[in-house]
């Protein structure tokens, strides 16, 4: 047995399950359950959102360990889904250690939907949202390119790996900017309507979901962290659409 590469090669599932969102006791306990397929009793993982620590003692008394930190991090269940179930394949037919890395390579490449279906996607969220909370059909229209332009927005500021805290600042302003722009030209529009519905788009819904669920699994220090990172989503989205606010008020008085 090459401990080694057990090591590395469970480390990266792991990472895989992590940086696409999965909960931290499902990442360990994946970890956990491959180094027992393989007959390592001895493994002990440590995760947190940006990091996993693991560490394994091989038969003879000698500790391997390796530490992998999470550079970026995303939502993508597909992905999720998909490692869950080489993990399940993993611990039931233990195959070798390159086919387990073709696996991986396969998920970790797989197609995501293009750019024009994710703009769409984010103006029916904004235009839905809208609707939701009372918001006219006109308002829902306005919405529509409040929604179009977050995701244009953060799109082309990932492209250059800008910080997420920036992102959703300019992307929240952007989308009040416009559902403000557009009352000067249509006193009908409900602007706070057409702001709430499209901010939705940013909102970190499944982070605040799963820090509370790393809380309440014990996993103390992983759910403080997606806390503090749900808390400066806030704040972003707060700080970019008062910004907008404030200019609205300082050009028209209004």
């Amino acid at each position: 047995m090459n401990y080694d590469e057990l090591i590395t090669i469970t480390t990266d599932v792991g990472c895989l399950l992590l940086a696409n969102g999965a909960e931290i006791y499902r990442v360990e306990e994946s970890m956990q359950r491959i180094f027992y397929a393989y007959g390592v009793k001895t493994g002990e993982v440590f995760a947190i959102p940006t990091c996993i620590n693991v560490t394994i003692t091989t038969p003879d008394g000698r500790p391997v360990t390796i530490i992998k930190r999470i550079p970026t991090r995303g939502t993508n269940l597909d992905k999720v889904e998909r490692g869950n179930d080489l993990c399940r394949r993993i611990c039931r037919s233990t195959p070798e250690f390159k086919a387990i890395r073709r696996e991986l390579a396969v998920i970790e490449h797989r197609p995501v939907y293009g750019l024009g279906f994710q703009v769409l996607a984010f103006a029916l969220v904004a235009f839905t949202f809208t609707l939701f909370y009372g918001g006219s059909f006109a308002d829902g229209v306005c919405a529509l390119f409040c929604g179009a332009a977050i995701k244009v927005i953060c799109h082309n500021m990932n492209r250059f790996h800008a910080n997420s805290f920036f992102v959703n600042i300019i992307a929240s302003f952007a989308a009040a900017a416009i559902a403000l722009i557009a009352a000067q030209f249509n006193i009908t529009l409900s602007t706070d309507k057409i702001i709430i519905g499209a901010l939705m788009n940013l909102v970190p819904g499944i982070a605040i979901t799963s820090f509370m669920r790393d809380i309440i699994a014990g996993d103390l220090m992983a759910g403080i962290i997606r806390l503090t990172e749900s808390v400066l989503v806030a704040t972003a989205i707060a700080i970019g659409a008062g910004i907008a606010l404030t200019m609205t008020r300082m050009i028209w008085g209004v």
